[in-house]
């Protein structure tokens, strides 16, 4: 019988989050999974509660492609972590128990744990991909030079706050327009209540397969948000003029220097990113819920279902 391996990502700063770990890998034990963290959580968990050191580490004892699923103590900064842990050739899906935080990516709450393990170990779960970037950088020459993914956004961004940078977007291989501006945002549906909503962009459903592309403060008339094919290519170029050096950021993780002449493409990944869910949610419910939205004097159906 194969081993059911099953990662388990949380955030040491918090003491109810480490105690929650605890709990998650006791239940895992019991049920004969076997409980994984990465040598990093590892290291940090063992470094508040002492009790961590017996458990296998990813990359280590097990490798990322024999990962059944991954459980998350956090918000959707974990939950980011999480998704860049498990991203491999078979990634695993990612379950999210909120601690604390109102995310768009966390499934249940924390007083639901234990039934969630339960669930997890019967396999009694949906899983839902979600549109994922994949990312590369190219030099002045046109040579790759930095690969990789975003789940949320990819965002070109000037480097000094001084200083703006003046940049082409081009569409499908088709110039669009030039911007002298802080940066870009290039988002999936996933990402428009992140840094896309913050810029002024489309809250776009998350069963709405498309990629949105947000100026920054641009000194344009054409400045308006974008929402194109999910299939389209997006390319942002640094123009050789600009007078400032820009900067990729993926999911606010992942980064990469970008000096004149340097050119971002970001395109659909062939690999989304998979989350689990064992209570699936109306995503406008997800948006009240998440900015406290007035639905006050609302009489639509009982049970939510449209006239």
């Amino acid at each position: 019988m194969n081993e059911r391996n099953i990662l388990v990502v949380a955030h040491a700063g918090r003491d109810d989050t480490v105690a929650a770990a605890r709990r998650v890998i006791d239940l895992l034990l019991r049920a004969g999974a076997r409980p994984v963290l990465s040598p990093d959580d590892r290291a940090e968990l063992s470094a508040v509660d002492g009790d961590f050191s017996d458990v296998d580490a990813l990359g280590e004892d097990v490798a990322v492609d024999d990962l059944e699923l991954a459980i998350v103590l956090g918000g959707d900064g974990t939950i980011l972590r999480a998704a860049e842990l498990v991203r491999g050739t078979n990634s695993a899906p990612v379950l999210g128990i909120n601690m604390g935080h109102v995310g768009f990516l966390a499934e249940i709450e924390r007083d639901a744990m234990d039934d969630a393990v339960e669930r997890v170990i019967a396999r009694d779960y949906a899983v839902e991909e979600r549109l994922a970037l994949a990312v590369r950088v190219k030099d002045a020459a046109g040579k790759v030079v930095f690969e990789t993914w975003a789940l949320n956004e990819a965002t070109v961004e000037k480097a000094s706050r001084e200083r703006m940078i003046e940049v082409v977007v081009e569409i499908d291989g088709r110039p669009l327009s030039s911007y002298g501006c802080d940066g870009m945002v290039i988002s999936t549906p996933t990402g428009s209540t992140a840094y896309n909503f913050s810029a002024g962009g489309p809250v776009i459903w998350p069963s709405v397969e498309a990629i949105a592309v947000i100026p920054l403060s641009a000194h344009a008339l054409f400045a308006r948000p974008l929402v194109v094919s999910p299939d389209a290519s997006v390319a942002i170029e640094m123009l050789e003029r600009t007078s400032g050096t820009g900067i990729l950021w993926c999911d606010g993780r992942r980064s990469h220097d970008l000096p004149p002449g340097a050119r971002v493409v970001a395109r659909r990944s062939s690999r989304p990113v998979r989350l689990a869910r064992l209570h699936p949610t109306a995503f406008t419910e997800r948006l009240v819920r998440k900015f406290q939205l007035p639905v006050a004097g609302w009489r639509g159906q009982d049970g939510g279902s449209p006239a």
